[in-house]
């Protein structure tokens, strides 16, 4: 006599409950560790010679199944800053799960110091900065990495000897002022033109100003390219 079907399936739940779960069922970890390395080194800034990368870890425990298909690796916007990201690793295949795998970076960086005390609405030199190695895990979030950028800009705030300069604590400086004469210069066919003008409006350096030109009384718009000078926008 042939046992009733629900007990041939019972019979054969407890049969596949018993079957072994192998280890080639699951996903390898070491794989997914270096595909999150990978994306976080196509995401991030260049790393330097004093810089590495330190992934996850993924929890060795972790059972995923393994994916039928190359697993992806996303990054949502918003989801890295300069010395950190988190990866997401998806599987797309009948699977489908999906894991997020912090990615930072460890080492030392460039940092702009101020070299001296810096009072407020100075415009910075190269005697005001210094370039320093720091632990990225200690480095203020804007700081510079480059000291050519900081020179030439204004501090807003006093800035203390040995401080790490980020810009927060620096303005554009203004190149040209409100009712101030500007030189104003023209490109005409690889000629160069220059007259007289007097700014509209304070313009700071790269920054658009409407400017009049003393000549003709004609009201034009420039950009501000460095103290006094204007580069006339040609239509």
């Amino acid at each position: 006599m042939r046992a009733p079907s629900i007990y041939r399936r019972w019979i054969l739940g407890l049969c596949l409950a018993a079957a072994p779960v192998l280890a080639e069922d699951f996903q390898d970890i070491p794989p997914l560790e270096a595909l999150a390395k990978s994306e976080a080194l196509r995401q991030l800034p260049p790393l330097t010679d004093k810089q590495r990368l330190i992934v996850g870890p993924i929890d060795a425990h972790l059972k995923l199944a393994r994916c039928g298909l190359p697993v992806a690796p996303v990054v949502s916007p918003g989801a890295h800053m300069r010395d950190r990201i988190v990866v997401e690793l998806r599987c797309p295949s009948a699977s489908h799960w999906h894991i997020y795998v912090p990615v930072r970076v460890v080492g030392t960086s460039p940092v702009t110091i101020a070299a001296r005390a810096i009072v407020v609405g100075s415009v910075l030199s190269d005697k005001d900065v210094r370039v320093e190695q720091r632990d990225i895990s200690e480095i203020p979030p804007g700081y510079m990495d480059d000291p050519a950028v900081a020179i030439g800009l204004t501090a807003s705030r006093p800035i203390s000897s040995g401080a790490v300069i980020t810009n927060q604590f620096l303005l554009a400086a203004k190149a040209v002022q409100r009712g101030q004469t500007v030189t104003l210069v023209a490109d005409l066919g690889g000629m160069s033109v220059r007259t007289a003008g007097r700014a509209l409006a304070d313009g700071l350096v790269n920054q658009r100003v409407k400017v009049q030109n003393l000549s003709s009384g004609k009201i034009v718009e420039g950009i501000a390219r460095s103290e006094q000078v204007v580069e006339i926008i040609l239509q």
